[in-house]
C-alpha cells in the first residue's frame, strides 16, 4: 500500500516512521528544501505530561485582552480584517470552558505519556541519540498568587494520574543547584522530560532514509483529483503523485492544502520565538517555564535556549522585536545572574505553531473521503505529541482502529 504524506515537519515524519513500520511504502511531500529550519527545528524540545489543559481554557479570552495592550505579552491577537480569524475567535471563545478543560484533560494525558514511551523507544535505536533527558520540569513561580495558583494545578495533575510536588523557594534552589533562581517556589513535574529537536529531527530523516522512504522537496500541493469518495492524485509543482492513502501534516498550511477538497480546518498561525545560547552563564540541568512570563527554558548540551510567546498575527514571517524584547527582560527576574546585555548578538528564530481554536489537534481520518487523514493543529505540543500521532497514523492508514480513544480529535468537528 503507498501512503503520500504532505508535511515534513514533526507530524510527516513521525507518521512516515509508524507508517513504515507497519510496511507501507511511503512519500513525504514537503515545500521546503531539506535544510529547513520551520517549527519542528527551534522549538523548546519539551515533552509535557503537565501539560493537560488545553489552550482554550477559562480565563484565557481575558488575559488575552489584557495582554493585547502591552507590545511584549506572551500572547498577543493582531487586530485585522479576517473572516478566518474572526471565526477562529469566536469558536476559541466558545471553547474556553470549564467543561473542555475537563474532558480533553485525561486526554491530552494519556497522548503525552504514550509519546513519552515512544521517545523512549526511539532513543534507544541505533546511533539516535537526540538529547533525551528525563529530569523533569520546573514551573518557576515568582508571586504569591502565581505559586498558590500553580499549586491548585498541581492537585488537579495529581487527580489525573501525574506527579506534581509543590516546592518552596529553598526545596526549588536545592533541585537544581546549577542556576540561581528568584522565585517564591515552583511546581516539580518529574514526568517531563527535554530533548534537542533538531538533532529528533535530523535522526528521523536518517532513518526514514535508510528505511526507503520517499521525499520530494521544494514541492508544493496545487491541487487535488477525486473520483466517487477517493482521492485519485495529488497535484503539485512537480506533476501528479497517486497513492493508496494521503494524510496532510502541513501545520499552518493545512487548511489551504485541504481547501479544494471543501475541508474545514480552523486554524491560525501562533508565531513563536525562541533564542539559544551557546555559552550561558549558569546552565540549569532541569527544563522550565517561567510562569508568569509564559517562557520556557531548556538547556541542550552545553547551550540554553529561552522560548515564548504566541504571536496570533497570520502566516508571515516577519519578527516582532517587542515579542522577542519580552523574553529577554524576563531572563534576570527569574535567573539573576543573566543580563539583558547577555543575549546581544544572539540570533533569534522564530516558528509558525498550527493552532486550532479549541486547543486540541486534528488527527484522523477524513469521513467524506475513503482514503484522506489529517494529523495538524498540535501548537505549542508539536514536538511532545508527534510520535504518538504518528503511531495513530500508523495504525489507521493501514486499515487498523486506532489504540485510543481520538473522537476529541476528529478533523471533522468543525465541519
Amino acid at each position: 500500500m503507498k501512503v503520500l504524506i504532505i508535511g515534513g515537519g514533526v507530524m510527516g515524519l513521525c507518521s512516515a516512521y509508524y507508517a513504515r513500520q507497519r510496511g507501507l511504502e511511503v512519500t513525504v511531500v514537503e515545500r521546503d528544501p531539506e535544510e529547513r529550519n520551520g517549527c519542528s527545528f527551534g522549538n523548546a524540545g519539551m515533552i509535557v505530561p503537565s501539560h493537560f489543559v488545553p489552550l482554550a481554557a477559562p480565563g484565557m479570552v481575558a488575559l488575552g485582552l489584557k495582554w493585547m495592550w502591552n507590545p511584549e505579552s506572551p500572547f498577543y491577537i493582531k487586530p485585522r480584517f479576517s473572516y478566518e480569524l474572526m471565526d477562529w475567535a469566536w469558536k476559541f471563545w466558545r471553547a474556553a470552558n470549564a467543561g473542555h478543560v475537563e474532558k480533553a484533560g485525561p486526554l491530552l494525558r494519556n497522548l503525552h505519556i504514550a509519546s513519552r514511551s515512544c521517545f523512549e523507544e526511539l532513543a534507544e535505536l541505533p546511533d539516535n541519540d537526540f538529547g533525551l533527558r528525563k529530569n523533569g520540569l520546573l514551573m518557576l513561580c515568582r508571586e504569591e498568587r502565581t505559586w498558590e495558583e500553580e499549586g491548585r494545578m498541581a492537585a488537579r495533575a495529581r487527580a489525573l494520574g501525574i506527579t506534581a510536588q509543590v516546592l518552596d523557594s529553598k526545596e526549588t534552589a536545592e533541585l537544581d543547584p546549577h542556576v540561581r533562581m528568584e522565585v517564591r517556589g515552583s511546581v516539580y513535574f518529574p514526568e517531563d522530560c527535554h530533548l534537542i529537536p533538531n538533532r529528533f529531527m535530523a535522526g528521523l530523516l536518517r532513518i526514514l532514509k535508510a528505511q526507503g522512504v520517499t521525499f520530494r522537496w521544494r514541492t508544493e500541493v496545487t491541487g487535488w483529483r477525486v473520483e466517487d469518495r477517493k482521492v485519485s492524485a495529488l497535484e503539485t509543482t512537480e506533476g501528479d503523485m497517486r497513492a493508496d492513502e494521503y494524510l496532510i501534516c502541513g501545520g499552518v498550511w493545512s487548511p489551504s492544502i485541504g481547501k479544494d477538497l471543501a475541508l474545514t480546518i480552523p486554524m491560525q498561525a501562533g508565531k513563536g520565538y525562541s533564542m539559544t545560547m551557546e555559552a550561558p552563564r549558569q546552565l540549569p540541568t532541569i527544563c522550565s517555564i517561567f510562569t508568569e512570563a509564559r517562557v520556557a527554558v531548556t538547556p541542550m548540551g552545553s547551550s540554553l535556549r529561552f522560548g515564548g510567546t504566541m504571536e496570533i498575527a497570520g502566516v508571515n514571517d516577519r519578527v516582532d522585536p517587542r515579542r522577542v524584547r519580552g523574553i529577554v527582560k524576563s531572563v534576570p527576574r527569574y535567573y539573576p545572574e543573566f543580563r539583558v546585555e547577555d543575549f546581544e548578538g544572539v540570533p533569534v528564530w522564530h516558528g509558525l505553531r498550527p493552532c486550532s481554536p479549541d486547543g486540541l489537534p486534528y488527527v484522523g481520518r477524513v469521513g467524506r473521503y475513503d482514503n484522506l487523514s489529517v494529523a495538524t493543529g498540535h501548537a505549542m505540543l508539536g514536538l511532545s505529541l508527534g510520535p504518538i500521532t504518528g503511531r495513530l497514523m500508523g495504525e489507521i492508514l493501514s486499515g487498523h482502529e486506532p489504540s485510543m480513544e481520538i473522537g476529541m480529535l476528529d478533523p471533522e468537528r468543525y465541519g
